[in-house]
């Protein structure tokens, strides 16, 4: 496992990632570190490849060449249970949330528990408590992701993530969907809650600059590399045209050109 300049393990380190869908090379040699108990933004223009290196970081896709060492593992070369071993190191927030319809709070949060664990009945409902307090759904344990407020999904969602306790929580666009008097408390929650679980935490979004407020460190992609990366203070004083066009726009809420590879 690397360290950082910092003198600290990285949680995640990512060396020369290449990964082609046909004619179209949308990784095209990312290299950067995650370093532990730190929250990572990943932000840039959409079609850049954020949400397919994030599939890459979570085992959702394998790439075509490059290495992704988690906690020390290469994963680039695991398969079968010891990629599902690597896979329990980490909690995962879908843009959607991605709950279960048909249960209570209490059942979509547990979830992971029920099927993964041999925890008991009792052990298993005083974590869900647990984790629903420490995002702020105290007694919401009988209700429907249909009864609960956009945000309150997003908590619910991230109180699931969670769960099994990981030392890695990766977040893809969380606030999506939600109305801009909403954005501000979620990403408090991001902070809050990383903090007081010591989660190393990988973040996509596009609520620049916002973010940047609970961010430890910016990684913003472009054209499939990660053009710059370090801390907020380093990426921002870093007079890049490319990145001071892009935080302009955003500023301007100019539209960028959709893509199918995020």
């Amino acid at each position: 496992m690397g360290v950082d300049r910092n003198g600290g393990a990285n949680a995640i380190e990512v060396r020369d990632l290449r990964r082609r869908f046909g004619a179209q090379e949308v990784l095209r040699g990312v290299d950067i570190d995650f370093p532990r108990g730190q929250i990572t933004t990943i932000v840039g223009p959409s079609g850049c490849g954020k949400t397919v290196f994030l599939k890459h970081l979570n085992l959702l896709l394998r790439p075509d060449s490059g290495r992704i060492v988690i906690e020390g593992i290469d994963v680039t070369a695991l398969g079968g249970r010891a990629l599902d071993a690597v896979r329990e190191k980490f909690g995962m927030l879908f843009q959607s949330g991605a709950l279960f319809d048909s249960m209570p709070v209490f059942d979509n949060v547990a979830f992971p528990l029920v099927e993964k664990t041999s925890l008991s009945r009792d052990e298993i409902a005083a974590r869900v408590r647990e984790m629903l307090a420490a995002v702020g759904l105290e007694g919401m344990e009988k209700k429907y992701p249909s009864e609960l407020s956009g945000g309150m999904q997003k908590r619910a969602a991230l109180a699931r993530a969670l769960i099994h306790r990981p030392g890695i929580l990766m977040l893809d666009e969380p606030t999506t969907g939600l109305d801009p008097t909403r954005i501000g408390s979620i990403h408090a929650l991001v902070r809050r809650t990383q903090q007081r679980f010591g989660l190393t935490a990988v973040l996509v979004s596009h609520d620049v600059p916002d973010v940047f407020e609970i961010s430890d460190r910016i990684a913003f992609m472009h054209e499939g590399r990660m053009r710059l990366h370090g801390t907020v203070a380093e990426v921002t004083a870093a007079h890049d045209e490319t990145f001071e066009r892009f935080l302009a726009g955003k500023a301007s809420g100019e539209d960028e050109v959709p893509a199918v590879t995020g």
